[in-house]
């Protein structure tokens, strides 16, 4: 029954975030992330508006006329999909969990990146590394992703994105797309960021429920913290614990966007509860114009 369940989830998100990432996500991702150089293509005569910088003189002074050298773009790249499975990514609202975003979130982004011909790995995390593909390409290693990010775990374990980050740093030799997929409800890890950011492209993909931001009048509840396991009795209808724990919520999540954002990456939070592609279409979008 478990493995047809897995199987069920697998085939929902395949068809979902195959749909999606052809309707809306192959051009703006070609558009947001270009290759990471160029090559000479071809030498050809010279066009008005050509570069005069790019003429080739030793074939212009044979030929008695200009010609060009014309160059291409390096299309070829490698994503890598950094996706936090720790405990606190099993909280969510009834339609969604955190983690069942994070495996949409990680089949459209795999997609898209096969789609232009990129090849796509994946590193699931929680204070270790639990599992690395290696980036390849193909229809395959795209269901693999999402089977791997699907598959039963324990639900009660803590995060380390620094330790994450400083494993993908050591595994990417050339310059490469760093999807990092997580709540963020982790120890500081700005280092780690810096150093990968220094070299990769790195985008962080922050997943919040809405019930986060504000605790839920229930009177008293008994909580459970997803990664330690520690069980306490909250009082949900006092307005200072709301806003207390929403003040402390919102500057933890505050201080990594600002520790990421220095280390230049990019940030984009999604929640459970609302509809995430048009978000992340504008998201890319945005990296286009810039």
């Amino acid at each position: 029954m478990e493995d047809l369940s897995l199987f069920k989830k697998i085939r929902r998100i395949h068809f979902n975030s195959l749909r999606l990432a052809d309707a809306l996500f192959t051009g703006a991702y070609r558009s947001a992330f270009r290759g990471q150089g160029i090559e000479f293509e071809e030498v050809r005569e010279y066009q008005s508006g050509d570069e005069i910088r790019n003429i080739d003189w030793n074939v212009t002074a044979r030929m008695g006329r200009p010609f060009v050298k014309s160059f291409r773009e390096e299309r070829e790249m490698s994503v890598m999909l950094l996706v936090d499975v720790s405990g606190s990514t099993f909280y969510g609202n009834r339609s969604q969990l955190k983690c069942d975003l994070a495996a949409e979130l990680s089949a459209v982004l795999a997609f898209s990146a096969t789609h232009n011909n990129d090849r796509v790995g994946l590193i699931l995390f929680s204070d270790r590394v639990e599992k690395y593909l290696p980036p390849r390409k193909g229809l395959g290693q795209v269901l693999r992703i999402i089977r791997e990010v699907l598959a039963p775990r324990s639900s009660f374990s803590k995060t380390n994105i620094g330790t994450a980050l400083a494993y993908a740093g050591k595994l990417l030799p050339q310059a490469s797309i760093c999807f990092l997929i997580s709540d963020f409800m982790a120890p500081d890890f700005s280092e780690q960021a810096r150093m990968v950011a220094k070299k990769h492209d790195l985008i962080a993909l922050h997943l919040i429920d809405a019930t986060e931001k504000q605790f839920p009048h229930m009177n008293l509840l008994m909580g459970c913290d997803a990664e330690s396991e520690e069980q306490r009795i909250v009082d949900t209808s006092s307005k200072g614990i709301s806003e207390r724990f929403a003040e402390e919520r919102n500057a933890w999540i505050e201080q990594h966007k600002k520790g990421l954002r220095q280390s230049g990456a990019s940030w984009l939070s999604l929640e459970t509860n609302r509809p995430y592609f048009m978000e992340l279409k504008n998201f890319l979008a945005a990296r286009e114009r810039d």
